[in-house]
């Protein structure tokens, strides 16, 4: 079994900066992909980022160049690295693997629990 577990949300100010982690656990034979999605009230999830096991990124239009993720791979963890947020980034976000469990050849989508994220003077 594999979860995956977040840290890193809050209140922050328009302007200001949060640091999302995520480290994955359990019975992991590789990891494929890893990312963050976000939901706002009232709206589907959606992408905000995403990294290959190779380093190759993905990003959502609204938050290029603001949003930063990256990954370790020794320790299956992720990060997104938030500057410059606004209210429109208010939303809870969930991590994102897509993981292959040991003694599988298939690979599993995983989701954390979520972190609040609230933009906001």
């Amino acid at each position: 079994q594999v979860q995956l577990v977040e840290s890193g949300g809050g209140l922050v100010q328009p302007g200001g900066s949060l640091k999302l982690s995520c480290a994955a656990s359990g019975s992991i034979f590789s990891i494929n992909l890893m990312g963050w999605f976000r939901q706002a009230p009232g709206k589907q999830r959606a992408l905000v980022a995403v990294i290959a096991s190779g380093g190759s990124t993905n990003y959502a239009d609204s938050v290029k160049g603001r949003f930063t993720i990256s990954r370790d791979n020794t320790k299956n963890t992720v990060s997104l690295q938030m500057n410059s947020l606004k209210p429109e980034d208010t939303a809870v976000y969930y991590c994102y693997a897509l993981v292959r469990p040991s003694g599988s050849t298939s690979f599993l989508t995983q989701w954390g629990q979520g972190t609040q994220v609230t933009v906001s003077a």
